[in-house]
């Protein structure tokens, strides 16, 4: 199952938790899994549009472009970062 790691500032709504494994397909499936055990971390992660703005999620050390949509896999690393901009 896929292993997501919750970042610092959500692990109050974990009780220290850094580390979970989910049955889920995609990005969005992993988030519902997280609110069903850590009720009201949706709504960090997301807004009605998808992610928060200023996160992004890595699939296997990637940062993905199709935010809820990105598949995971079986052996998948789930990261929610904060978004890096540049200039």
């Amino acid at each position: 199952m896929p292993r997501v790691f919750i970042p610092p500032l959500l692990r109050s709504l974990t009780g220290d938790v850094e580390e979970v494994t989910v049955d889920a397909k995609n990005v969005r499936q992993v988030i519902a899994v997280l609110e069903s055990r850590f009720p009201g971390i949706e709504s960090r992660l997301c807004d009605e549009d998808g992610l928060q703005p200023g996160l992004s999620v890595a699939v296997d050390g990637n940062i993905s472009s199709l935010g809820l949509l990105q598949q995971v896999g079986e052996n998948s690393e789930v990261h929610f970062l904060p978004a890096i901009g540049g200039g």
